[in-house]
């Protein structure tokens, strides 16, 4: 199978998850518009059809809250193949936006895959960030005021962090009472093997945080008072502060004040030191109702060269998690006792994080692990296709099928000579 097939075939999945202005990650198993996949699809439509990656931005953004939040799905059509549906939700009377929507958000890629737009056509892009940067500084704006008040960011629902099942949440979801949930159908598990999904015990806890903050009409202070969840994340800390550099870089080239988004740089980058827990050594997520870090290394550590982190404390963990797994990187510590390397996100690896992850390494200067990284995902896509998410141990594909931000990382990241790229 040649790289141009490849390319063909990514082509052709973003062409056939293509909703009319937004792409949706996979049929059936996802079939509305996700914040950070979105973020993806645009990264790889740039690759071969420029106007259609600034419209998906676009059409991202048609949901934005009026208090400046980005959700994490977008419901613009009704699909009765998923739950929970905007009616389990019910954010409507509250986001002050025609678009239904859920009431949390998910990691901020979306500047940094903007600013990836605007280089590649300056002169088109500027009428198009134009209408956009007022927007991502309000959204980025959102998480610095509802979810930075540790100096870190910090996440009010698993999903908020991409990570939905990471070990980082086990004890913070322990101390959840799920025992008023009621019933519910699942539809995930009809599309996908059991055992490569959260579990139901994660699911209860899920939709107990969820109600939580609905019944409480998605009041942010309320969540913050007396929610059910909050911890610090890597995951959303690294994203964002890589966001506000770009888009700081983007507002520059327009000409605007960039002066809060500076504040908001130094204060993210004082606030990922409270993430370094020396117990292992690792940025690590802290449950900030306990003060207790989760005690775990994963994938969401390394993203600190994404931020603009170099720190080189963290170059042993790389290396022993590139040893450890024939395909790398594993979303999880081989050697922890939560590790399995084909449930969701205990384990596999994600081609798209391998790609934040090599981005910042390259942007450091770390080419070779960069390249190995690279390399162990073309590998994986060239075994098994466009898949969710692979196992690390043996390179099976598993969780969903032809996945749109698979496809876009091969086309924008996987696929390129390391000068290109």
């Amino acid at each position: 199978m040649t790289t141009l097939s490849l390319s063909d075939q990514a082509i052709a999945i973003l062409r056939g998850n293509d909703r009319g202005g937004y792409t949706v990650p996979t049929e059936g198993l996802y079939p509305y518009q996700w914040n950070w996949d979105s973020a993806f699809a645009a990264y790889g439509f740039a690759e071969f059809d420029l106007p259609r990656a600034w419209q998906e931005i676009e059409t991202l953004f048609s949901g934005q809250w009026q208090n400046g939040m980005v959700p994490h799905i977008l419901f613009h059509q009704k699909d009765d193949g998923y739950f929970p549906g905007p009616d389990v939700w019910g954010t409507d009377k509250c986001s002050g936006n025609a678009v239904s929507s859920s009431g949390i958000s998910q990691p901020p890629v979306a500047a940094t895959f903007t600013r990836a737009l605007f280089e590649k056509d300056i002169a088109f892009g500027k009428e198009k960030l134009e209408a956009l940067f007022d927007k991502f500084v309000a959204w980025h704006g959102w998480f610095m005021r509802h979810r930075g008040e540790s100096g870190a960011i910090c996440v009010t629902h698993p999903w908020e962090s991409g990570r939905d099942n990471a070990a980082d949440w086990d004890a913070a979801m322990a101390n959840v009472d799920a025992s008023n949930v009621g019933d519910y159908t699942r539809r995930d598990t009809s599309h996908v093997n059991p055992e490569m999904r959260p579990t139901k015990r994660d699911y209860d806890v899920y939709l107990s945080i969820l109600y939580f903050a609905r019944d409480n009409g998605w009041d942010e202070q309320r969540i913050l008072d007396d929610g059910l969840f909050r911890v610090a994340d890597p995951t959303l800390t690294f994203t964002l502060l890589r966001a506000n550099r770009d888009l700081k870089w983007m507002g520059e080239q327009l000409g605007r004040d960039v002066s809060e988004i500076d504040g908001w740089i130094v204060a993210l980058e004082e606030g990922v030191k409270s993430l370094w827990n020396e117990d292992i050594g690792c940025y690590d997520a802290k449950d900030l109702r306990t003060g207790l870090f989760a005690g775990n290394v994963t994938s969401a550590a390394f993203l600190c060269w994404y931020a603009g982190i170099d720190d080189k404390r963290m170059l042993p963990h790389l290396e022993r998690f590139l040893i450890a797994s024939p395909h790398a990187v594993a979303s999880l510590d081989p050697t922890s006792p939560h590790y399995n390397p084909k449930r969701y996100w205990r384990g596999p690896v994600w081609v798209i994080v391998n790609t934040l992850i090599g981005i910042g390494l390259e942007d450091a200067g770390y080419r070779s692990e960069a390249e190995r990284i690279r390399s162990d995902c073309a590998r994986l896509i060239e075994g098994g296709g466009f898949a969710e998410y692979f196992d690390p141990e043996d390179g099976t594909p598993a969780g969903g099928g032809v996945f749109t931000w698979t496809a876009a990382s091969w086309l924008a990241w996987v696929s390129k000579d390391p000068k290109e790229a």
